[in-house]
């Protein structure tokens, strides 16, 4: 499905379960032939039901046929824990969205729903899923279970952070990863989602990263951006003054003048984060909010396949 087919679909819904479950099934519809086992909650055969068995895997129109009941034998039970992390610092709230702009065009709005799309494949499959929250607090968490009351639950929550945006809220990423990595003991797969804004010693930032590594979890950390105003600096060359959403530094500048310098610079952080992610084995992915979510998908059931 291309982008702005998919983008009229979403465009009809407004509630986030509906649009996760939208591209989900776009995604899954435009894939001809999927390199993917256990892609969905395929069964594998079925199996003659015993009395006391839970009656919710068995196969009504194979009764409707037989007139016997059968329970489909899956593939894949619960096999996978995943932790998902939002960065909810006042730069994750850029850039700021007009009223009939829509809401995942800016990166906390990208992150939730990719969070939610991640969320929906994840209950397809049956697998267990968490979430923790973080700016300059540790705002929310919640470990992994599979139940649909679970799953609901962390929609809520995925929903308050695009109504609640309030307050200037900085980033303490290397405090939080620390704590996030103490509380999730068993092996999971570990999905961050940041703009990679941090104050101070990237050294800390890096020692962070590689400490969610701890306990054998499979990290993968998908750095959120804006296109063309954070990573080309695409400003007309008038005056214009720059506000840093989190500690509210100003600063006048002409674009044009630092603009070369501004690519280069930031091409060799991210070059950087790259580089430090893949020595740490760490999966690390580049995406814009005006990406659609096929390489989220995709990049989590390369992982999922490599998690065993």
């Amino acid at each position: 499905m291309n982008l702005e087919k998919q983008k009229e679909l979403i465009s009809e819904f407004k509630h986030l379960e509906l649009l996760a479950n939208q591209v989900v099934e776009g995604f899954i519809s435009g894939m001809h032939k999927s390199p993917f086992h256990g892609f969905s909650a395929e069964f594998a055969e079925h199996k003659i039901y015993n009395s006391g068995e839970s009656t919710k895997n068995i196969d009504w129109k194979l009764f409707a046929k037989t007139d016997r009941l059968y329970s489909k034998r899956y593939e894949e039970e619960t096999n996978l824990r995943c932790h998902l992390i939002i960065d909810n610092s006042s730069s994750m709230h850029y850039p700021k969205l007009s009223s009939n702009e829509l809401f995942y065009k800016n990166k906390i709005g990208f992150s939730v729903l990719a969070s939610a799309v991640l969320m929906n494949l994840l209950k397809k499959q049956r697998d267990a899923v968490g979430l923790s929250v973080y700016s300059d607090t540790y705002e929310y968490y919640s470990p992994e279970k599979g139940s649909d009351r679970h799953h609901r639950t962390i929609l809520n929550k995925l929903e308050d952070l695009l109504q609640n945006s309030k307050e200037a809220k900085q980033t303490d990423t290397v405090t939080f990863l620390h704590q996030i990595a103490e509380k999730i003991h068993r092996r999971s797969m570990i999905i961050l989602f940041t703009d990679m804004f941090q104050n101070g010693d990237k050294e800390k930032l890096f020692t962070a990263l590689q400490h969610l590594k701890h306990n054998k979890h499979r990290v993968v950390i998908f750095h959120v951006f804006d296109i063309k105003t954070e990573l080309h600096f695409d400003y007309d060359n008038s005056p214009r003054k720059f506000i840093d959403l989190e500690s509210g530094v100003e600063i006048n500048v002409f674009a044009d003048n630092i603009q070369k310098e501004y690519e280069k610079k930031v091409k060799e952080y991210f070059h950087e984060v790259a580089l430090t992610c893949a020595q740490n084995k760490i999966k690390y992915v580049p995406v814009a909010v005006s990406d659609d979510f096929e390489k989220i998908l995709t990049t989590y059931l390369v992982e999922k396949q490599m998690f065993g």
